[in-house]
């Protein structure tokens, strides 16, 4: 995977806030955040390798967690973000954390993320895997119509979103258009199943906080986030679903501003007192 390749918003000035969005979603999913941020730092919106505006790996390259950290690292080095802030939302919040260990990050702020899964959410993600490789089989126009149903659309309402009869979850749906066969999330959902975060010291502040409404991957994982990273600090989101982006940006903003803040305090302690 070429870090060159990858597709980026870039806004404000500061010291850079790289945001990594979640499987199957892309850069957008961060449009209500990112200008909270702006006011104090560079914010940066990534499409990962596969998803968005940002060519998928040749089918022989490696496509899971390992690899997707490399390149976002590689990235990062790319553009000359030095010791940047990392938020992601579930696989790019797994990212984010890995990277944390590396030493690579300033900050980590964390939503849902992948790696802390029960047996039965697991169960659930290779299900699904199952579900979308059987519906990338079917033509494109059709898998379109039938995500445009009124059960689809539930389902998406309720998968997606922390109060699935509020007004903004109204546009939920589920995205069709990338099911192919071999295509990015029929390839990266048994890989993201089958990862796990080890338990290993994070050299700076680490946030991690999860929507109590979250269906896809259940608040009990944020127990195992507890046990696993040492120091960090915990945070329920009351009311959101798994993407609190779009539930709840305010909070969502606000918590990456406080790890941000807390990042900024250790690095340059004097520059942040004046």
């Amino acid at each position: 995977m070429n870090p060159g390749n990858i597709a980026y918003d870039r806004w404000g000035s500061g010291r850079p806030v790289i945001l990594l969005h979640g499987l199957g979603d892309r850069r957008q999913s961060w449009r209500a955040v990112a200008p909270r941020l702006t006011g104090d730092y560079e914010v940066v919106a990534v499409d990962l390798p596969g998803f968005g505006e940002s060519p998928a790996p040749d089918r022989s390259e490696s496509y899971d967690v390992a690899s997707l950290v490399r390149v976002v690292r590689e990235f990062c080095e790319l553009h000359g973000f030095e010791r940047p802030h990392l938020a992601g939302n579930s696989l790019g919040g797994s990212i984010a954390l890995e990277l944390g260990v590396q030493g690579v990050a300033g900050s980590v702020t964390v939503f849902s993320p992948a790696g802390f899964s029960d047996r039965f959410a697991r169960w659930g993600m290779r299900t699904a895997g199952l579900a979308a490789n059987l519906a990338a089989r079917v033509p494109l126009t059709v898998r379109e119509r039938l995500a445009d149903t009124p059960p689809a659309r539930a389902a998406a309402r309720r998968a997606l979103r922390g109060d699935p009869a509020s007004p903004g979850a109204r546009t939920a749906r589920f995205g069709v258009r990338e099911l192919e066969p071999g295509g990015s999330y029929v390839r990266l959902v048994p890989r993201i199943a089958d990862y796990d975060f080890t338990a290993r010291p994070i050299p700076c502040p680490v946030t991690v906080a999860w929507g109590d409404r979250d269906r896809m991957l259940p608040p009990s994982g944020a127990g195992h986030a507890h046990r696993r990273i040492p120091g960090a600090r915990m945070v329920s989101l009351i009311g959101a679903g798994h993407i609190p982006m779009a539930d709840d940006p305010l909070a969502v903003s606000g918590h990456i501003r406080w790890t941000c803040r807390a990042g900024d305090r250790v690095l340059s302690p004097s520059r942040v007192r004046s």
